[in-house]
């Protein structure tokens, strides 16, 4: 770690450099991409045992180094257009790729000097991985830099993953990847012991158990390199990561594991047409038979899309809004349709002020697919509260993977959910009590918010102002999407 350390601190402290010229922490982190993509490919061909040529001898990191001034901005901006045109995941990190640094010298240093004099293909993929990780999380807590919205909690996406435990059997899935986080961390969980694992399950784990959909160029490849960093898929092979809208279609593809925070917010900027025949939304038209509601909001359209593409059996761990437990019509057929034909069973109520995009009430639904059945599958919905009382902001109070291990006892992975045990926060709820709900409203509390009786328990002054934006934030977010679905109603009369 002391090594990983020493290369984050060295990386960033050349952020500082570039900032004055407007370079901001994400489009640094794309240039860092780039130029250490193109170093461990020159590492790979030039060493003794084994050289391996990935990057066309035209757009190697040699011609970088050979060139001085205006030339170099011009060598530099030729490598990136020309590798943005190859094929599998040279294509998927070069798509698009532009040069942000406008002043030849500051890119000549740090060439030369930061990344030049660094043996990257010898460090162990945990200290450049780690040094990439801390690298993305600074860019995420970055505001200026609008990053934080791809970044989702790594203490959830730990609990997450270690309630869903995935195998070197399994395939994952994150139709909305960010920059990997879901991915690399079920990854790890599934290497535990790989030692012991036979050439094909070592090279499934390499090669075919992640699999990313990303919209965002940029986005797609700081997840792809992040992958490549942590040992995972190949710098010339397929790219793990796609770049498209994963609501366009179904892939036709299916995967054992879902694991997602999909985009907050509800506008879509596609019509939706959905097997009830009803439209959504606007500019381009979507035809979806395996959606059953037709909707513009994202969520929804999300949980219908993962809904598809998990396989019979599957595990799915998903990150949602609150306004997915409670809104009426199409979110009310979904959740008819998750307790029918799923087995819900577990939820996870977040606390507010964990994510970078504010105004965020957010719970995890862990749900699995089950062949079609007469009888709905969902017999008891265990739910445990974990906001009622309790205060986290992202500085001062950030929450920990330590505050989810309460949770992740009471889920109890890999044991039968006939023996959890209810407690303060954990609670099970009857199939049948569920479904007479007024409008299957999953919105479930029981906790008394102590702070209401007792002002000796409130909480420190900056978290309650922080909740307070966060309350009004969540609550404009919610009469957005009231004000759009009444505008598309209105239109389509």
């Amino acid at each position: 770690m002391a090594d990983a350390r020493r290369l984050v601190d060295k990386i960033w402290s050349y952020a500082h450099v570039l900032r004055d010229d407007g370079v901001g922490v994400i489009e640094y982190t794309e240039q860092l991409t780039f130029l250490l993509f193109l170093k461990m490919a020159h590492e790979r061909a030039t060493r003794k045992l084994k050289p391996e040529q990935i990057v066309p001898e035209e757009y190697s990191w040699q011609r970088l180094l050979d060139a001085e001034g205006a030339q170099l901005e011009l060598v530099y901006t030729q490598i990136l257009v020309g590798l943005g045109r190859q094929p599998g995941t040279l294509g998927t990190i070069f798509r698009k790729a532009q040069n942000r640094i406008q002043d030849p010298a500051k890119l000549k240093r740090l060439i030369h000097d930061l990344i030049d004099k660094e043996q990257w293909s010898q460090a162990g993929t945990d200290i450049k991985g780690d040094a990439y990780e801390s690298l993305l999380a600074k860019g995420a807590s970055d505001k200026g830099s609008g990053a934080g919205q791809y970044f989702t909690p790594r203490s959830i996406i730990s609990a997450m993953v270690d309630c869903v435990q995935p195998t070197v059997a399994d395939t994952v899935v994150d139709p909305a990847c960010g920059t990997g986080g879901f991915l690399l961390s079920a990854h790890e969980y599934a290497a535990r012991g790989a030692e012991s694992m036979t050439p094909p399950q070592r090279d499934h784990l390499r090669n075919g158990f992640a699999h990313g959909v990303e919209l965002v160029d940029g986005t797609a490849r700081l997840a792809a390199m992040n992958l490549l960093l942590h040992g995972i898929g190949e710098a010339n092979g397929e790219s793990l990561i796609e770049v498209k809208d994963a609501l366009t279609a179904d892939p036709g593809d299916r995967w054992s594991v879902v694991l997602a925070n999909p985009p907050f917010g509800t506008k879509s900027s596609l019509r939706y047409v959905g097997a009830d025949g009803q439209e959504a939304s606007e500019e381009r038209e979507i035809e979806r038979q395996d959606f059953t509601v037709t909707t513009s909001n994202k969520q929804l359209n999300f949980l219908q899309h993962i809904a598809t593409i998990l396989d019979i059996n599957g595990r799915a761990a998903v990150v949602l809004p609150d306004n997915v437990l409670f809104e009426g019509g199409a979110g009310e057929a979904l959740r008819r349709r998750l307790l029918n034909d799923f087995d819900l069973h577990t939820m996870l109520r977040l606390p507010t002020g964990i994510f970078y995009a504010q105004g965020v009430k957010a719970n995890v639904l862990f749900f699995d697919k089950k062949p079609a059945s007469e009888e709905p599958w969902t017999q008891k919905l265990w739910v445990y509260d974990l906001r009622t009382n309790q205060h986290f902001t992202l500085k001062q109070n950030p929450l920990t993977r330590a505050h989810l291990d309460d949770f992740v006892d009471c889920f109890a992975p890999g044991k039968p959910r006939d023996e959890r045990v209810e407690s303060e926060r954990f609670k099970a709820f009857d199939y049948d009590e569920l479904i007479a709900r007024d409008k299957v409203n999953l919105d479930i509390t029981w906790l008394r918010d102590e702070s209401l009786e007792d002002l000796d328990r409130l909480p420190a002054p900056e978290v309650i102002a922080r909740e307070i934006v966060e309350d009004l934030t969540a609550a404009l977010a919610e009469f957005e999407a009231v004000a759009a679905a009444l505008e598309a109603s209105t239109a389509r009369e």
